[in-house]
């Protein structure tokens, strides 16, 4: 029997919420082993001049404890 574990990340990108939700992946990865998946919890968007110019996203990651 595996145990989970949930964290909450926040991270952001100028390009596009996929990207931001990328960095929080790949930033848990380098610290974190067994990261198994994320779930987009909160999207929110900056804009200036009627453009977006940062998405920040707060996602939840689970990883298996060891």
């Amino acid at each position: 029997m595996s145990v989970a574990k949930v964290i909450e990340l926040s991270g952001s990108s100028s390009k596009s919420s996929d990207a931001a939700v990328a960095k929080i992946v790949r930033r848990a990865n380098k610290t974190i082993s067994n990261v198994k998946g994320v779930w987009v919890k909160d999207v929110k968007a900056d804009v200036k001049k009627g453009k977006i110019i940062n998405w920040r996203v707060t996602c939840k990651v689970t990883f298996i404890l060891g």
